[in-house]
């Protein structure tokens, strides 16, 4: 299977099945040096882990990392990252019911039309749990960014039509609810709106945005390797990602040049700023030294229990109502997601950035 890898410099290849015997993977680039072990990658993985709350999927797995190379006495070593957890609560019986027919909203029709096969059992590489992978090997590229000041963090801007209030932001309270909103009131709102559909076997939709602070002025490529573009690709990677915008996205469609022109300034450091951010950090796809941030729009969970119409393998146009451990909405569990694709990319880009010239 082709487009397994993401990256230049900085490359990852995420490996394994949601029903096979584990999911992995390789981090080829990394700098040695780096001080890293299993406790730095597991902190990420359990932010996506399966069985944390009510809206995620009940499936119960430890989702232990492991260390296969590349790191000794707690540094990387330059050579090849191999990283692995194993699947301990496949339920493969879930899926029978649904080997012959194709589930709306999902990937199996066209999966099928490529390969001529398809593994039904929660959809294969095409399962969100393919998604550990990239999560692994994005704790790896923050540690690698920490060593250059960088920072990424995510959140849940939205669930429905339910949104933040920025006058209520609160980091902190992104920690103390499952759905991983800054905003108390938003969150209670949300879970409200989510227990609703849940009564109802559907599920919903969200946005996730993220910021990403301390990237220097120069990161990105001007042209195909654009910073925006490259994270396009990264975040639309992403399972269930159907919209990616950056700074104003869509909305600055609709403003004027002089209203979205970010002004630039020098500080009193000698420092060239900007005193708005319309950009969202990136001009001609590369940083400006100002805060990056983006959002990416998840659809709803297309994996429900309310009956629906479908087709057969054979052409037969059939019902079906899709049994098993399925997130009522996927947003919260992707937050880390989006972020460790945030990661991968700008460290790529960064590496790449430290080519562009040589300065005597």
């Amino acid at each position: 299977m082709a487009g397994s890898t993401f990256g230049s410099i900085f490359r990852v290849t995420t490996w394994g099945e949601s029903h096979g015997k584990g999911i992995g993977v390789t981090v080829d680039g990394c700098p040695a040096g780096i001080f890293l072990d299993e406790d730095d990658i597991q902190a990420y993985l359990n932010r996506r882990k399966p069985g944390q709350s009510r809206f995620a999927t009940a499936r119960q797995e430890e989702d232990q990392a492991e260390i296969l190379s590349g790191v000794f006495e707690g540094k990387t070593t330059g050579t090849p990252i191999a990283i692995m957890v194993r699947n301990k609560d496949q339920r493969s019986r879930d899926y029978h019911n649904i080997m012959d027919v194709y589930r709306p909203g999902h990937g199996d029709y066209g999966y099928e039309a490529k390969y001529g096969i398809r593994d039904y059992r929660g959809g294969g590489r095409s399962s969100a749990r393919e998604t550990i992978g990239r999560v692994a090997a994005g704790a790896v590229a923050v540690r690698l960014l920490s060593c250059f000041g960088i920072e990424v963090a995510a959140y849940t801007k939205s669930i429905g039509d339910i949104e933040i209030d920025p006058q209520r932001f609160d980091w902190e309270e992104r920690e103390r609810n499952p759905l991983y909103m800054p905003d108390r009131e938003a969150a209670q709102e949300a879970a409200r709106y989510l227990e609703t559909l849940m009564a109802e076997q559907d599920s919903a939709g969200g946005v996730v945005e993220c910021t990403i602070s301390g990237v220097p002025a120069g990161v990105g490529e001007p042209v195909f390797d654009k910073l925006d573009a490259c994270l396009a690709k990264g975040i639309l990677s992403i399972g269930a990602v159907k919209g990616f915008e950056v700074g104003d996205g869509f909305s600055a469609a609709r403003s004027k040049g002089s209203e979205n022109n970010d002004v630039f300034y020098t500080d009193g450091d000698g420092k060239v700023k900007k005193r708005t951010n319309h950009s969202g950090g990136i001009l001609g796809g590369i940083s400006d030294g100002g805060q990056i941030v983006f959002r990416a729009a998840f659809k709803p969970t297309p994996s429900i229990a309310r009956r629906q119409q479908t087709v057969n393998r054979v052409g037969e146009n059939v019902e079906i109502a899709i049994h098993g451990r399925h997130d009522p909405i996927v947003v919260p569990r992707a937050v880390v997601v989006v972020e460790a694709m945030a990661a991968l990319t700008v460290a790529d880009l960064l590496l790449a950035h430290r080519n562009s010239r040589v300065e005597w």
